[in-house]
């Protein structure tokens, strides 16, 4: 029986996973970009026990209050909300514990250094899975002044602005 190539399967490598390498946010830091300058991101692999992880996995976690500081050449995430898993018992979590964050050792020593200068500090922005493992989206920032915040949203306002009526224009063209 003939068969047409096009049908025939092909022999070598699997195709590659079309997943790999994206990320499935599980939270977001929404407020640390409006009250920081952002200077510096750097992604941190996290330390976790199995009912964090289930729970990350709901799409259950709060980064509001959250910071990293360094202590004893390590990084660790502070105040990270991660609600206790349901079904867990008495192996569940406690909810806001501090996480070991895992860097390499020349990140840890730039951060460290550069988080002891003056309005600096480091902030988490992002959790989030990549690859099925969590990892953290931190940054160096500095905090911004509040003439500096309102002038970030008056030009995320006035880019909407212009956005709008560039689309209102493109409209108008192609009806008439």
């Amino acid at each position: 029986m003939y068969v047409p190539k096009e049908s025939q399967p092909k022999q070598g490598k699997p195709a590659a996973d079309k997943t790999k390498g994206q990320r499935k946010i599980v939270a977001q830091n929404k407020k640390a970009r409006h009250d920081y300058a952002i200077i510096d991101t750097y992604e941190a692999g996290i330390v976790l026990t199995g009912t964090e992880v289930k729970s990350l996995r709901q799409g259950r976690a709060t980064l509001t209050d959250g910071f990293v500081q360094i202590d004893g050449g390590e990084a660790w995430l502070y105040n990270a909300h991660i609600p206790e898993y349901f079904q867990g018992t008495w192996t569940n979590h406690s909810v806001r514990r501090k996480r070991k964050l895992l860097l390499h050792r020349a990140e840890i020593d730039k951060l460290a250094v550069k988080s002891e200068e003056t309005g600096h500090t480091i902030v988490p922005l992002a959790l989030y899975f990549r690859d099925g493992r969590a990892k953290a989206e931190i940054a160096l920032a500095r905090g911004k002044k509040e003439y500096d915040k309102r002038q970030t949203l008056r030009e995320k306002q006035d880019r909407r602005d212009t956005e709008r009526a560039i689309a209102a224009a493109k409209r108008r063209q192609r009806g008439a």
